[in-house]
């Protein structure tokens, strides 16, 4: 991702379009903020009577004023924070930039990425601290997945690329660890730098298991997906403390063509069972959407009591009505319950694509070893937004936020400065796609 001239602030009103699943009961919800211990609630059905009302009313937030928390820059304090953010027992907020920072990276990046701290200054604001900034060697580069912490408060990360450079490329990635250092700053470790082929490339997300281990996606490496024309098929992969103050990789499963599902989406979740669940953009078992590679699916990996892993497919969206593209990530209910967003597909026609606006699903246990999907909303494309790219969280009430890339309102001054142009947005047009094409046609001009 190249640099744009606009740096991007922390919290963007017009880029997204928040909603809300059930009964509006939250003043303000905001894309992509995680908490570190965040609850799983049964929210999605509630039995009254005797009976199961499911809660399918899908009403757009209607806010407070906004707060910008931070502007970046586009220099040493970092650009493009496209990841969530997640705050410690302190109320501070931690989250990435994919660009920005000290280093010198290549291929037109302007910088490669940094950490960041956002803490309250006691004067209702808050002020950015710039944790690590990476410098694109062994160190990595693009840190554009969110971060966890652990029990004793040290952060973990990916890196997109940097790392081990292979052919002339960006570096394949890594894993890293960034941890107080007594002195009021933080000293980075490289946890594991990924070989590329069969190891993985290109790592995205990390969770943690109840013994410490980590657990991620490479979106790249593994099988060849060669039929497919998309090159490799991308891995899950597992880090284990090797109890030399190192770290072991273990690639506990690599997609194959023969799969039928690849290039896993960033974010993983764990049930009870220790099972873990993740969706994939595009499948083999679907030709009708993007350029006949499959709709995406959701699948499910279980260890198999050999000390390996099995992979089941859950279910594969075939477009149209029933949804395409699942994003990161889903999350559980009490109940055992799956919920997440389909970036496309669904009843309503698009302008920015053929294939719908997307939607929201929740996939359920039918009792006998598999799972029924269910779509909750599909967006119609107007003041609801369309297109949602990011997943969901829930409130203490059982209702699902989230939010879409584009729909919504445009504000007064942007329809003033697109009709001087000679364009006429209306509420039904993309507030993300209007804005960008109206201030860039106003810098033209």
């Amino acid at each position: 991702m190249k640099s744009s001239s606009l740096c991007n602030t922390l919290i963007v009103r017009l880029l997204v379009t928040p909603f809300l699943l059930g009964t509006v009961a939250a003043a303000a919800a905001q894309a992509q903020v995680n908490f570190s211990a965040p609850p799983t609630l049964a929210g999605s059905r509630k039995v009254m009577g005797g009976r199961t009302r499911r809660r399918t009313a899908k009403q757009q937030v209607q806010n407070g004023p906004e707060q910008v928390l931070y502007a970046f820059q586009g220099g040493s304090d970092g650009s493009s924070p496209s990841s969530g953010l997640i705050f410690d027992s302190s109320g501070n907020l931690y989250g990435t930039t994919a660009e920005g920072g000290g280093g010198a990276c290549t291929n037109g990046f302007a910088g490669c990425g940094t950490v960041f701290e956002l803490s309250p200054n006691g004067s209702g604001g808050w002020m950015e601290s710039m944790l690590y900034s990476f410098q694109g060697g062994s160190d990595g580069a693009s840190p554009s997945s969110g971060l966890i912490f652990d029990q004793a408060g040290n952060l973990y990360g990916t890196a997109s690329h940097g790392g081990v450079f292979v052919g002339g490329n960006d570096g394949l990635g890594t894993v890293f660890e960034l941890s107080p250092n007594g002195s009021g700053g933080w000293t980075e470790s490289v946890l594991y730098s990924f070989q590329g082929g069969s190891d993985g490339e290109y790592p995205q997300g990390l969770i943690f298991d109840q013994r410490g281990n980590l657990y991620g996606t490479t979106s790249g490496g593994g099988g060849t997906c060669g039929k497919f024309g998309v090159g490799t098929c991308g891995t899950v992969f597992e880090l284990s403390p090797n109890g030399s103050g190192g770290w072991t990789e273990t690639l506990i499963y690599v997609f194959q063509s023969s799969d039928g599902i690849w290039n896993p989406n960033p974010g993983l979740v764990f049930d009870e069972a220790g099972n873990l669940y993740g969706t994939t953009p595009q499948t083999g078992g679907s030709a009708g959407c993007f350029n006949g590679l499959g709709c995406g699916a959701v699948f499910e990996l279980s260890p198999n009591g050999s000390g390996g892993w099995r992979e089941a497919l859950l279910y594969a969206f075939r477009g149209g009505s029933d949804g395409g593209y699942p994003t990161p990530m889903l999350i559980f209910d009490r109940a055992g319950n799956l919920y997440d967003t389909a970036e496309q597909g669904g009843q309503a026609q698009c302008p920015s694509t053929d294939f719908g606006c997307g939607t929201v699903f929740e996939l359920s246990p039918n009792g006998s070893g598999g799972w029924t999907k269910t779509t909750l909303y599909s967006f119609q494309g107007g003041s609801d937004g369309w297109n949602p790219q990011a997943g969901l969280i829930f409130d203490e009430t059982g209702n699902l936020f989230g939010t879409t890339s584009g729909g919504g309102m445009l504000r007064a001054s942007e329809r003033a400065v697109a009709q001087s142009l000679g364009s006429v947005p209306t509420e039904v047009e993309d507030g993300r796609r209007a804005s960008f094409i109206v201030f860039r046609e106003a810098a033209m001009a």
